[in-house]
């Protein structure tokens, strides 16, 4: 498999012609693919064969831009044309700066604790919901565990002793 993938691999950003299954052929550039042979195609185009009744052959023509395409039903690909230049490759030039723009800081991204002004709504569980409190959770807390004895009953039972079971 890694000579196939390495073959494919050679290939990306040529513009390339495909075939699918329903006689379908779309053309664009060849942007990535995957284990199962999905393809993504840029700048794709769909060109459809249909047989009119009072003429020969006729093609139809419509642009579809991105296209992610299930490698399920391909039957050919074949090379049309280079790789795409450059200057026509899409840029983030006229993005606006930001959070997670610009280059690495050299470390792994989404690991460790956040910038310093974390957001308020991301520092961490929200009091009231969820677990009970630490607070609760901690040994010798009244009614607690400790303190009846090291045993408390479930709610909703009575306890052991007269009047009981």
């Amino acid at each position: 498999m890694a000579g196939r993938a390495s073959k494919i691999q050679q290939h990306i950003n040529y513009k390339i012609r495909v075939t699918l299954q329903d006689n379908r052929e779309l053309q664009g550039f060849f942007l990535a693919f995957d284990k199962h042979m999905n393809i993504i195609l840029g700048d794709c185009e769909e060109m459809r064969r249909t047989k009119p009744k009072k003429a020969g052959e006729k093609e139809e023509r419509r642009v579809l831009g991105l296209v992610l395409l299930r490698g399920e039903h391909l039957v050919s690909l074949t090379v049309v044309g280079p790789p795409m230049q450059e200057e026509r490759r899409p840029t983030l030039s006229g993005a606006v700066g930001g959070p997670g723009v610009g280059p690495g800081a050299g470390r792994a991204a989404g690991r460790g604790a956040g910038p310093p002004g974390v957001a308020p709504g991301l520092q961490g569980p929200a009091r009231g919901f969820g677990a009970p409190s630490h607070q609760m959770m901690a040994p010798g807390f009244p009614g607690g565990a400790a303190a009846g004895g090291g045993y408390m009953p479930p709610p909703m039972m009575r306890p052991p002793g007269p009047g009981g079971y």
